[in-house]
């Protein structure tokens, strides 16, 4: 299977044609700088983000995505500020992609119970490839059982490609509990090939998302985190020809956190997502797991993703803007 695996990876890498899909976390606020530029800054004091995810456990090469992100609202910047790392490991190192990006959300306020963001993104990735880990059609016709032989094919004119990206985002929200908002991320197209001649460009991605929070507790009441409530979300996603709708609903009984979404990839149902979380004043962890129902069958184990946010105090005392309560994972 490994060795199935590293060859398909070949095949969508060197292909000139082949449009590249950006990972997708199924806690998509639980990496919130990831899902749109603009949430930087939203929660106003200073967030640290962790997130891992591994797709498809079961196989020998698996699919392995880590994340780590730092944002706070600057008073003098009338906005947020942040930074973020991403690492992408694919069939076991045949394929790896790392990033940071820059970003800034601005933040005005458009009357007294509505908050406008409008975020900004600056990347630099780098997507390589390790030519050792491939192995091909001949070295297996050409083997006399003593192990392989070296391959007759020839790498790619060049096995690192480097892209600068840029990508943007609006959110809107009312009260502090409701939300609504979109994302452009590509906006560029950078160029994927690992062929000088190659056409892959990175394709651009348009996420649109809403949500809100809703305490049971009474509906006048400013819902605070241990207060009983519940989170109704719906998230779009399009990439190329991909795209996928995630919808479902947090339940937050502090200090636990349950929540569960299916994944509809419009040809074919995909996976329903569960998740457990706890969470305290400053620190949140959560742990989901998608289940896969497409025709993929859970026989590649699905997907588990771990999440950590820590939440600093503000070093200043007071703020004009208050934080936007978006879901914790």
């Amino acid at each position: 299977m490994h060795k199935k695996l590293l060859f398909l990876i070949l095949i969508l890498a060197a292909s000139g044609v082949v449009r590249a899909q950006d990972p997708s976390f199924s806690q998509f606020y639980g990496n919130p700088l990831y899902l749109n530029p603009a949430l930087t800054g939203s929660k106003i004091c200073p967030r640290l983000t962790l997130n891992y995810r591994n797709q498809w456990p079961k196989l020998a090469g698996t699919f392995v995505t880590y994340a780590a992100s730092y944002d706070q609202y600057v008073q003098a910047l009338s906005g947020g500020v942040g930074v973020m790392v991403m690492s992408e490991n694919m069939a076991d190192g045949a394929m790896t992609s790392n990033g940071v990006s820059g970003l800034y959300s601005f933040r005005m306020e458009l009357a007294k119970k509505l908050t406008l963001n409008a975020g900004f993104q600056g990347s630099y990735m780098q997507n390589k490839l390790n030519w050792d880990k491939f192995i091909f059609e001949d070295q297996y016709l050409n083997s006399t059982g003593g192990g392989l032989p070296a391959t007759q094919e020839s790498p790619p004119d060049r096995l690192t490609v480097s892209m600068v990206d840029f990508s943007a985002g609006m959110l809107i929200g009312y009260n502090e509990r409701s939300y609504a908002g979109i994302a452009v991320h590509h906006m560029t197209q950078p160029d994927n090939s690992y062929y000088s001649n190659g056409d892959s460009k990175l394709d651009m991605k348009i996420t649109a998302h809403a949500g809100a929070l809703i305490g049971l507790n009474g509906l006048n009441r400013s819902v605070e985190v241990e207060d009983l409530s519940f989170s109704p979300n719906i998230m779009y996603q399009q990439q190329g020809e991909f795209h996928q709708l995630n919808a479902g609903m947090y339940l937050n009984m502090y200090p636990m956190v349950l929540g569960g979404w299916f994944r509809h990839n419009f040809e074919n149902p995909d996976a329903v997502i569960l998740l457990i979380g706890v969470m305290a004043q400053k620190m949140k962890v959560g742990f989901s797991y998608d289940y896969t129902i497409s025709n993929l069958t859970n026989a590649t184990g699905g997907a588990y993703e771990l999440s950590l946010t820590y939440q600093f105090d503000c070093r200043e005392k007071t703020f004009k803007q208050k934080a936007i309560k978006c879901p914790r994972f």
